[in-house]
């Protein structure tokens, strides 16, 4: 296979529960991101890596392919590591399940910046800041990107800062949004990359990447999405499928 999506689905969250199985209007969150990622024209097959029965057996009841995986991984891409390892693979997408309103085509971006580009191992997708709080709201991880797109920085602050006596008056800001490609074999490298000073400063993991030297291609989208990290982030998704009850 070319490329695979993979959906690492956690039941037990800090500040919410269970949210992947979350309600929206009639349809639990994880189908909402299968729905979502099942449109995207690039993948040879899409999983849903879970480590609960209750979220196996919904996921199966809407007919995703499901593998159960560790209950002990600390992270979303040590998981994916586990579903992927057996697998003849080149790409691995990493589709988060609290992103209902992911966008396919960013599905597409990033897994075909790896296939037009053997050069790159690790993609990602950023989006312009359009409500300028936005900027300075420390849950919105922001980027900034060389000339050729390649991540130099990402940071909860607001980056690039605006100096008073910049001849630019009105810089654009740019947010990352928690979508990523991989080639098969950076993903493990990635998986084995020790945790680095700036990624506990930030709690940002990707800047462990940056930091060992290895180059993250970024993709920029005209769509937007909303994580769903507490009750009062599913309120601000619902609204977005009032249509379909």
């Amino acid at each position: 296979m070319d490329v695979i999506g993979v959906i690492p689905a956690r039941y037990s969250s800090t500040r919410f529960e269970g949210k992947v199985l979350a309600d929206i209007f009639g349809k639990p969150m994880i189908r909402r991101v299968w729905e979502q990622a099942k449109q995207a024209l690039v993948l040879d097959d899409l999983i849903i890596a879970c480590d609960n029965e209750l979220v196996a057996i919904v996921a199966r009841e809407f007919g995703a392919k499901v593998v159960m995986t560790s209950k002990n991984h600390a992270c979303g891409t040590d998981r994916i590591s586990e579903v992927v390892n057996p697998l003849d693979v080149r790409i691995v997408v990493n589709i988060q399940a609290d992103e209902p309103l992911i966008h396919p085509m960013m599905i597409d971006s990033v897994a075909r910046a790896l296939l037009d580009d053997a050069s790159i191992s690790m993609a990602t997708v950023m989006k312009k800041i359009e409500e300028p709080a936005e900027a300075s709201d420390p849950n919105v991880v922001k980027i900034v990107v060389d000339k050729n797109n390649f991540a130099l920085y990402f940071s909860r602050s607001g980056i690039p800062f605006h100096a008073q006596n910049s001849k630019v008056k009105s810089p654009a800001y740019y947010k990352h949004i928690g979508l990523y490609a991989y080639t098969k074999d950076f993903l493990f490298t990635y998986r084995n990359l020790p945790v680095s000073r700036l990624e506990e400063i930030e709690t940002l993991e990707q800047l462990r990447v940056l930091e060992e030297g290895f180059k993250i291609k970024v993709i920029e989208t005209k769509y937007d999405t909303i994580g769903v990290d507490t009750p009062q982030d599913l309120d601000k998704v619902r609204p977005y499928f009032k249509k379909e009850k």
